[in-house]
């Protein structure tokens, strides 16, 4: 793709997502095809113009540079495992910079009814995708749990499906997710810091049903070809991923929901790079 040199292609980032997501339900968009109709195609299209922009994205784009592998100057400090930099949010979409410490994680959590792309910016993450199932009448009865569950956390009990396990570097495009299809993830820093750039549309919002919630992995029933020992295969990015998803080599799993883990935190921090500037401001 030609890169317009005069403007800074985080702003052009911004200008994409915000043509690709508003004046549409995200929720609904690349979803339900058959709800859509043309506007289907024309998401689709929108959508893979911005992967492209992200797929170009460096860190020195945002003017950050690989950080040390050490959490901070002061070894007595306390210092939170993981940080944010906000660069703008909207009613349609939000975007900002995560950092994690060498050996950090975000715990597996939701995006409810929203879309995402995640974009490595320097180190290596590891990424684990599962998909929530529905719960229905016929669905699979939970096994019994070791240690077992107290009789009030049987109603916070998910049933799950392992989607994949990727590993993204500054040379990966950009890993994606929707309201139905690898919704849930959780994201390890692998061989040192790391950083990504977030996209969300919509953003969370608790008063609107797009609360975060954390779950933990209980117990995986036998995946179909387990009696070879194979799991989900190790990815470099989203092309990878697509294959694995055809294979339909995906582990059925049970997750408990869980309130945010003790040992996670995320700070602020500001954002050095060029401004950003799009329409229709949340605040």
């Amino acid at each position: 793709m030609p890169r317009d040199n005069k403007t800074p292609l985080i702003q052009r980032i911004a200008s994409q997502a915000h043509r690709t997501f508003s004046g549409s339900d995200p929720a609904a968009v690349g979803s339900d095809p058959a709800a859509c109709g043309g506007e289907e195609e024309d998401f689709s299209q929108k959508h893979s113009e911005l992967e492209a922009l992200m797929t170009a994205l460096r860190a020195a784009d945002l003017k950050l540079a690989p950080r040390s592998g050490a959490a901070g100057s002061n070894p007595d400090a306390v210092n939170p495992p993981v940080t944010y930099m906000h660069i703008c949010e909207t009613d349609t979409f939000s975007m900002g910079v995560f950092t994690l410490s060498s050996g950090a994680s975000i715990p597996l959590h939701d995006h409810p009814s929203m879309h995402g792309m995640l974009k490595v910016l320097y180190g290596k993450v590891s990424i684990r995708c599962f998909d929530k199932l529905e719960q229905g009448a016929s669905a699979t009865e939970p096994p019994v749990f070791a240690p077992p569950l107290a009789p009030r956390q049987r109603g916070s009990l998910r049933r799950a499906r392992l989607r994949s396990v990727g590993e993204y570097s500054e040379g990966s495009g950009p890993c994606l997710l929707t309201p139905l299809r690898d919704n849930l993830h959780q994201i390890d820093a692998l061989d040192g810091p790391a950083a990504f750039l977030d996209i969300l549309a919509p953003p969370y919002d608790s008063d609107d049903g797009r609360d975060c919630h954390y779950y933990r992995v209980l117990s995986s029933a036998a995946p179909r070809g387990a009696e070879s020992g194979h799991v989900a295969q190790q990815q470099d990015g989203p092309e990878e991923k697509d294959q694995d998803l055809n294979q339909e080599q995906e582990t059925e799993t049970w997750l408990l929901e869980i309130p945010q883990p003790e040992d996670f935190w995320c700070g602020g921090e500001s954002y050095p790079g060029p401004t950003v500037s799009v329409k229709e401001y949340k605040y």
